[in-house]
């Protein structure tokens, strides 16, 4: 059963209701309000074997990438983390490593295996990396643009509840649209960068022990239960 503080859940779809079906196994009143959408763009699909390995940072790439990502197959995948790894699976690839922590942990990884050359298909907005002297080549096969926020949005969040950022963009929105008033909110980020984005002013600002859903929801669980009380 559901109780203690909303848990509000803001990142693009598939990935919300991924989320809110995991809060929701946990008994937590997980509100779905995506403030992004990820769509599709023409990408140029580069020859296969110019490269060694296939880096994937997001499932956004692998279910956005369209029929090209068929032409990719040969490669060897090195994904982010679970969901990414499940997505690249799924969609017929073959996942060597599963990172565990973000995408500049898996790049040291790939370069302690001396990897040379490295194709990632990723977001048009994406992070920097290190290639640690190996050659990554960018490819962006989608983009990810602001929604506007739910209906309910400014009621759920006039009240005390819990917020999740997944990505420092995210952060930061979610801080424009909450505004200064937010001693009554709590934020809960998928890493200390992404709580860093997100500005002070909050009641509690906590950042998960791994980038994963599963370490996020554990924060988010104690809370939603602490604040509820």
């Amino acid at each position: 059963m559901s109780g203690g503080l909303p848990l509000v859940v803001t990142r693009p779809e598939p990935g919300n209701s991924a989320t809110i079906a995991r809060a929701a196994a946990l008994g937590l009143d997980a509100r779905a309000m995506p403030l992004f959408a990820a769509y599709p763009i023409d990408w140029a699909l580069p020859a296969p074997t110019n490269y060694d390995a296939l880096l994937l940072t997001s499932a956004q790439a692998v279910r956005l990438a369209g029929v090209q990502l068929a032409e990719l197959a040969a490669l060897p995948v090195h994904a982010v983390g679970k969901a990414t790894a499940d997505a690249a699976r799924a969609a017929g690839l073959t996942v060597v490593q599963t990172g565990t922590a973000d995408g500049q942990s898996l790049l040291d990884a790939m370069a302690s295996e001396k990897i040379a050359r490295i194709l990632w298909l990723c977001g048009r907005e994406r992070s920097e990396f290190d290639p640690r002297g190996a050659l990554l080549d960018p490819r962006a096969c989608y983009g990810v643009e602001p929604a506007e926020p739910p209906g309910d949005w400014a009621e759920v969040i006039a009240a005390p509840a819990v917020l999740l950022a997944h990505s420092a963009r995210a952060a930061r929105r979610i801080g424009d649209l909450v505004g200064p008033s937010r001693a009554h909110l709590a934020l809960v980020a998928i890493s200390p960068a992404v709580a860093a984005a997100a500005g002070a002013g909050w009641a509690e600002r906590v950042a998960a022990a791994a980038p994963t859903d599963a370490a996020m929801l554990a924060l988010a669980h104690a809370l939603c239960h602490k604040g509820g009380k």
